[in-house]
């Protein structure tokens, strides 16, 4: 189990218990994992941000000296990170761009547009020449190209390599390049080929997928600035321990650049990023038992922390014993080692780690969800059952 820091310990424990649910980001610990990150990168390696893995303005400036950019997916994204850091670049991607998020983008002078499709490349290239006419707009052509080696086997989610909505398919490149040499498309200019592929990968994965990208992208004999290989840096929240080796994945993307001189490369981790820095506090309101075995029910539940729910797995935690017990009724306690921790949904499906080795747990204690800085509070369904929202704390 991944325990609360010091500081996020010392927080949760002084909320009351009308406070909890409670997200608490040690922004200390996020500045430093950055740091570390971006240090391991070689030169000619951009650090975008992907803001879909947590949009909160104080993570996203907290980033800010760390990363070159950040890449937003939407529209609302859009207006959301320019408001929080603004000034900064933006790389606009996502698929199904509808004409007001490309207006939108462009006049905001988005640095790059990651192009989807044939049909979101002259839908950019109408609309650029309207809106941003005297000026060449930036375009990476995001292909779902095929990975022989199996490479993205181990994936806990793929964008590409198989039949998906993403991307553009590779035997279209030749059409989608000759497209951007037509007088209509004068004013884009093609900077270079994306490819996010896959999530979840680890980095010898990931540095066979980098090549696989570079090496199709440059051997279509045209002259690209740079090559976006994308994000998916795993995060395993079965051992929240086991990170990923940034070090070694710089060093193998130092040895890719060292085989294409004034190639840039630009990585796009979310997750990755801020997934550590991140714990949602809560309060056991109950503990029962039912056919052998315990559960504890929490304040909130998967319509706060959607992860576990999401990707299948018990979310990592840690228990947090408090000694008082201000009412005139009894307190439940587990009797048995191993408890199942749920929400306050009316239904099974609101699991938030099950058989947590708990012995002792009583109702009023609390308990510290990690690895809950990404891809938590902004992908759950808030209002169901209509509960309170969490308070959230940002502390140093």
């Amino acid at each position: 189990m991944t325990a609360p820091t010091p500081a996020v310990r010392d927080r949760v424990l002084s909320l009351q218990p009308t406070e909890l649910p409670a997200y608490v980001y040690d922004m200390t610990a996020l500045r430093e994992h950055a740091a570390r990150v971006r240090a391991t990168l070689p030169d000619r390696v951009e650090l975008y941000y992907a803001a879909k893995a947590n949009p909160e303005p104080e993570v996203l400036t907290a980033l800010g000296p760390y990363i070159d950019g950040y890449e937003v997916s939407s529209g609302g994204e859009l207006v959301h990170v320019a408001a929080s850091v603004p000034g900064r670049p933006l790389a606009f991607g996502g698929p199904g761009k509808t004409p007001d998020e490309i207006t939108a983008a462009l006049e905001r002078g988005v640095e790059r547009f990651h192009v989807e499709s044939e049909h979101d490349l002259r839908m950019l290239a109408d609309l650029s020449r309207r809106v941003a006419p005297g000026r060449r707009v930036a375009v990476l052509l995001r292909f779902n190209l095929a990975v022989a080696d199996g490479s993205l086997t181990g994936s806990s989610l793929a964008m590409g390599g198989r039949p998906t909505p993403f991307g553009i398919d590779p035997t279209r490149a030749a059409d989608v390049l000759r497209i951007l040499t037509d007088a209509s498309c004068a004013h884009l200019e093609l900077r270079g080929i994306h490819a996010h592929l896959a999530s979840g990968l680890d980095a010898p994965e990931q540095l066979s997928v980098a090549r696989t990208v570079v090496d199709w992208s440059t051997g279509l004999g045209v002259p690209l600035a740079e090559v976006n290989i994308g994000g998916g840096m795993a995060v395993d929240y079965s051992d929240p321990d086991r990170r990923f080796d940034w070090s070694s994945y710089g060093d193998g993307l130092a040895r890719l650049l060292a085989d294409h001189p004034g190639l840039t490369l630009r990585i796009e981790p979310g997750r990755a990023l801020t997934a550590y820095c991140g714990w949602y506090a809560t309060e056991v309101l109950d503990v029962k038992h039912s056919h052998g075995e315990e559960f504890a029910v929490v304040r909130g539940g998967t319509h706060h922390l959607r992860t576990p729910a999401t990707k299948g797995h018990d979310q990592p935690c840690s228990v947090l014993p408090v000694g008082e017990w201000p009412h005139p009724w009894p307190r439940p306690t587990a009797e048995g080692d191993r408890v199942t921790l749920t929400g306050q949904l009316c239904t099974p499906k609101d699991l938030l780690a099950r058989y947590v080795h708990a012995p002792g747990l009583r109702a009023g204690d609390r308990v510290a969800f990690s690895l809950a800085g990404a891809y938590a509070w902004n992908i759950s369904h808030h209002d169901f059952l209509m509960h309170p929202h969490p308070g959230f704390h940002f502390v140093d």
